[in-house]
């Protein structure tokens, strides 16, 4: 950013008097550091070290000035984080665990609700992604809420509608019932999903800002890895055990509303309404022993000149779109949530256990527990991604991620495609009248009678080999069994004979199981997070809610595709076809965010603006200050940008 001049009179003094000068703040003439130094003793000794290790004798004023800034920034960092901010993020985070539960937990209670109330593919299909288009529904107006009530109330909201959701979901007693309550939930997921993120990063230090942000994820995966566990658990009960699934989430629900209840709100948006002396003793309280004036006066004065940038005219959508950082920044974010979906991850989640009876996983109870499995994949994984977040930075950590995701997909596709290679051959065909009319007999491999939807596999087994099997309508009443002859009925059905719908018996089931681990392997650390995590940071202020609504209705969009379309797509293109598909999409993605997505990694809120200033894609690619020590000094009301590389600056 370049340094204004005419109505701004700059008084450059030395990096250390500058320092020095912090506690006679009546007589800086505005100017302030952002740079804390608790005392000068501390930042002459680290200075002195630092000094002595890079310049020979005496060193130049330059390197001086660098080496006092890197010290007193370490100095600042290691002031003691309160215990509060992390009671904060964990309760606003009981969010994120509610999101992972509720679009976990249907993975395993669909085995057992299609059974018990005789569901197809397209009231499956409906029913995992209604709650999806509630959510992509609720997200932009979680955005305007966000604006007017502030990030507390918002929470609140989500927590009461999970809450009623759970009850509704659990006492259902019909399809349409049970449809409304995922409706509900949905509408909780929406406000959530962009609530939270935005709530922590706005209360988090700097330096914890991206793992703070990231134990939001975290808390979604441990959210699916729980829900994975009880539905195993009640997996094992012969009628309703769906109804626990889904009820258990109140729990949580209601922890978080009454936690909630005593949290603060965003000192940004207390600050932006007005609430300057609420504001500072929200601060106080999430800064401990630290001094908040300077960030109070950063926040402050960025609101102002923000508001005075983009006129504050028309709707903040019209204004985000009309002023070109915060227009590049929403496709950047939109982009990332985007391909986010594309690269089929609520497909993985929300029908886990169904792509491993599609695998040739015939029994449902072992098929729950092998997606406990995935489930906990992606819970550890995403403990990985928190550890590496403020390390490797975002984009790093977010290109290594797709690039994984995008080979590890091609696993899974490879594991579906050997099956269907090796699919077992049709060898009996049985003369019944109602084969007439029916496709079923004109199928001579299992892969082609199982993807159409009505027809089933029978067939016998031995120790060594399959035989007898033959492809069969499907009775629609009961997925369950064939609409005639040896499969029709399950109390009646020989010793060693089996029935397929949906799947093909194949020794191939366990490159499917290693391609689902290595996908959430590579998906969870960086794709999973990072896109929540950069659309929280690359937004100003008065954009925020606005930015974090769009981007998250685009993620509930794409997700409502997925969802809506997977089954479907997967009868069309085989189940190789649709993760070969998927992989594809992810490349696209890896192109994407190597060419548009810049580094956040360590930067104010307030200054990552300014990084979307230049051409939309070539923020990523020419980042080339990635490795700067950079602040900015706030100059009667203006950004003079000081680094390392600008000793020469510094009087």
């Amino acid at each position: 950013m370049s340094r204004k001049s005419g109505d701004h009179d700059y008084n450059l003094r030395s990096l250390s008097s500058l320092m020095g000068e912090r506690r006679k703040k009546g007589t800086d003439g505005g100017e302030r550091s952002l740079i804390k130094a608790p005392s000068d003793a501390s930042i002459n000794s680290q200075a002195a070290s630092a000094v002595s290790s890079t310049a020979p004798s005496g060193g130049a004023a330059a390197s001086t000035a660098g080496d006092l800034e890197r010290a007193a920034r370490k100095q600042f960092q290691r002031d003691v984080t309160p215990a509060f901010v992390y009671v904060l993020a964990v309760f606003s985070a009981l969010g994120g665990f509610l999101f992972g539960y509720d679009t976990g937990v249907i993975s395993g209670a669909m085995l057992l609700l299609k059974r018990e109330m005789n569901l197809g593919a397209l009231w499956q299909e409906v029913l995992v992604s209604a709650t999806v288009a509630a959510a992509a529904l609720a997200a932009p107006l979680g955005g305007f809420l966000n604006g007017l009530f502030g990030r507390r109330v918002c929470i609140l909201l989500a927590s009461f509608f999970f809450a009623v959701g759970g009850i509704v979901l659990s006492a259902a007693p019909s399809k349409e019932v049970f449809l409304v309550g995922r409706l509900v939930v949905g509408v909780g997921l929406g406000i959530a999903s962009m609530t939270v993120p935005v709530y922590i990063a706005e209360a988090s230090p700097p330096h914890l800002r991206g793992q703070l942000v990231t134990v939001n994820t975290l808390f979604i995966t441990g959210g699916q890895f729980t829900a994975s566990l009880i539905d195993g658990a009640f997996s094992y009960l012969q009628h309703d055990g769906w109804r626990y699934m889904l009820g258990l989430s109140v729990l949580p629900a209601m922890i978080q509303f009454l936690g909630f209840l005593f949290l603060p709100e965003s000192p940004r948006w207390l600050i932006q309404r007005g609430l300057t002396q609420k504001a500072r003793r929200v601060l106080s309280q999430i800064r401990g022993n630290q001094n908040i004036d300077e960030e109070y006066d950063s926040i402050k004065n960025s609101i102002e000149e923000e508001e005075k940038d983009c006129g504050g005219e028309g709707p903040v959508i019209w204004r985000m779109l009309t002023y070109p950082p915060t227009r590049r920044a929403l496709l950047v974010g939109c982009g990332l949530h985007m391909f986010q979906q594309l690269s089929g991850i609520n497909a993985v989640m929300y029908y886990s256990a169904t792509i491993l009876q599609m695998s040739g996983v015939r029994d449902d109870r072992l098929a729950i527990w092998l997606a406990w499995l995935t489930a906990l994949t992606n819970f550890l994984f995403t403990l990985l991604g928190v550890w590496l977040v403020e390390r490797v930075g975002r984009r790093k950590l977010t290109l290594g991620s797709i690039l994984g995701t995008c080979l590890s997909l091609s696993v899974l596709a490879i594991g579906f495609l050997l099956s269907a290679q090796h699919s077992p051959p049709v060898t009996f065909h049985p003369t019944d009248p109602s084969m007439a009319n029916s496709t079923c007999n004109k199928y001579q491999m299992c892969e082609l009678c199982m993807l159409d939807p009505g027809c089933g596999f029978c067939y016998r087994e031995n120790a060594s080999a399959l035989f007898a099997s033959s492809c069969v309508p499907v009775n629609m009443a009961s997925t369950e069994q064939a609409a005639w002859g040896r499969c029709s009925n399950s109390s009646q059905v020989r010793e060693q004979t089996y029935w397929a719908y949906n799947y093909c018996p194949t020794s191939f089931s366990w490159v499917v199981l290693l391609g689902l681990v290595l996908y959430l392997a590579a998906f969870a650390p960086g794709m999973g997070p990072m896109p929540w995590t950069i659309n929280s940071e690359i937004y100003p202020l008065w954009a925020r809610s606005t930015g974090n609504a769009c981007s998250a209705g685009v993620n509930w969009s794409f997700n409502v595709l997925v969802s809506l379309t997977f089954l479907h797509v997967a009868q069309y293109l085989t189940y190789y076809g649709v993760f070969f598909l998927y992989s594809s999409l992810a490349l696209l993605g890896l192109f994407f965010t190597y060419g548009c997505l810049p580094e956040t990694k360590g930067r104010r809120l307030e200054e990552i603006e300014a990084l979307f200033e230049g051409q939309l894609c070539s923020c990523g690619v020419t980042d080339s200050d990635e490795g700067r020590q950079v602040e900015y000094i706030r100059v009667k009301g203006s950004n003079y940008h000081l680094s390392d590389n600008d000793a020469s600056d510094v009087d």
